[in-house]
């Protein structure tokens, strides 16, 4: 089943060109309406699958991030060797573990990356993401996939320096996910599907899953050992290389196969000057992409980071 939120605070599965509302499952306020459905899933589960209407097309809603107000995204460092190399990183996501995004960067599929600064370099990093699916410590890895409620496309981008990556990886806007939440019994194994990302049609990134360091399992027995993760917590896989800046006008695309394409533009509405240090310090990121897209004119900026 494909689930999404949409038009704000409505939630529907995904059937066809259309979606149809589920929004009636889950009464009342407070929580994120994705959240509350994750918690009673097993019990709406039936019901959900079995309704059929009130039904809008696709095209024509507005679809929201998948879980808008997330307590956590949890987000795997250095986790595809090719992207270790391109960085010269001497660890990986068994030296570093993870980092925190704040739940306030997410950003829903069709919106805007806001580049906050004019003198420092973005990139795009495509990525797999799974959202948990009940509260859960300790799990070990043999049973870690039980605790995913559904895996969807995620963009974790990244201004490049020496600041730490909570600071440079959780500007508003900055994490991109959706477009819906597909659940484990449609999108099948999470160790072998395919990643791409292409900003302004130009193919950037290219995985498999297959290829991570740590995979989808790992990393939930790993997470759930340093804390409790709770239903609709979102875990970021890490970036394949391929890495590369983006500027205010291109469009930046993230696609798994199995669950589809997540849409965004970038902007520089309110960019200003950089107050912090980092620039030019941090692991080395690869070249701005010779005569490609989002090559303009970053080749004079902060050529550093990690």
């Amino acid at each position: 089943m494909r689930l999404v939120t949409f038009e704000g605070d409505r939630i529907g599965k995904v059937v066809g060109d259309s979606i149809v509302d589920l929004s009636a499952l889950v009464p009342g306020a407070g929580t994120d309406p994705m959240i509350r459905l994750i918690e009673r899933w097993e019990t709406l589960r039936a019901e959900a699958e079995q309704l059929a209407g009130p039904a809008l097309p696709l095209d024509s809603a507005r679809l929201e991030a998948p879980v808008p107000r997330p307590g956590k995204v949890i987000a795997a460092p250095v986790n595809y060797a090719n992207h270790k190399e391109e960085m010269k990183q001497v660890g990986d996501v068994s030296h570093l573990g993870f980092f925190l995004k704040a739940p306030s960067s997410v950003l829903r599929p069709g919106g805007t990356i806001q580049l906050p600064y004019t003198d420092r370099r973005f990139d795009n990093e495509g990525e797999l993401a799974l959202v948990i699916g009940r509260r859960c410590r300790h799990v070990s890895e043999a049973e870690a996939l039980e605790v995913v409620f559904g895996y969807t496309c995620l963009l974790d981008i990244t201004m490049r320096g020496g600041e730490d990556r909570s600071t440079r990886k959780s500007f508003d806007t900055f994490t991109p996910f959706g477009p819906w939440l597909v659940t484990p019994d449609e999108f099948g194994d999470p160790t072998d599907a395919e990643l791409t990302c292409s900003v302004n049609g130009q193919l950037r990134q290219k995985a498999n899953t297959g290829e991570l360091i740590w995979g989808v399992a790992k990393l939930i027995a790993y997470y759930s050992s340093v804390m409790t993760l709770e239903p609709g917590d979102v875990i970021s896989t890490g970036t394949p290389a391929g890495v590369a800046p983006i500027e205010a006008g291109d469009e930046v695309v993230a696609a798994v196969s199995g669950i589809g394409a997540l849409t965004v533009g970038v902007a520089a509405d309110y960019a200003g000057t950089c107050p912090t240090l980092g620039a030019g310090s941090g692991p080395v990121p690869p070249p701005p992409v010779p005569d490609g897209p989002a090559a303009r004119g970053n080749a004079s900026r902060d050529a550093t980071g990690g």
